[in-house]
């Protein structure tokens, strides 16, 4: 099954979060992934949601997804995303 990771984002640091962008673009490398959108948010249809970006990468399958995710490269962006933005990550099936 095709997995996806959606990733919901509040920047707080936008130099670091160019930086964190950056890392993960070139992490992703060797991992079949493909950014399918990174989009600003134009308008809320329905709820409330302070995350102001959005972006989903699709991957093979979830333990190609899992690998990247918790592999040493993108562990070690993980201090610069924390500082960078307030961010959710869910993996999704399909």
């Amino acid at each position: 099954m095709t997995a996806h990771l959606l990733g919901r984002v509040m920047v707080r640091d936008t130099s670091l979060w160019q930086q964190y962008v950056a890392g993960v673009t070139e992490s992703l490398a060797g991992h079949g992934a493909k950014v399918l959108l990174r989009g600003h948010k134009s308008l809320a249809l329905a709820g409330d949601d302070s995350h102001t970006q959005v972006v989903v990468i699709e991957f093979p399958d979830i333990a190609t997804l899992q690998g990247w995710y918790y592999g040493d490269r993108y562990q070690a962006l993980v201090p610069l995303r924390d500082r960078a933005a307030d961010v959710v990550i869910i993996a999704y099936e399909t």
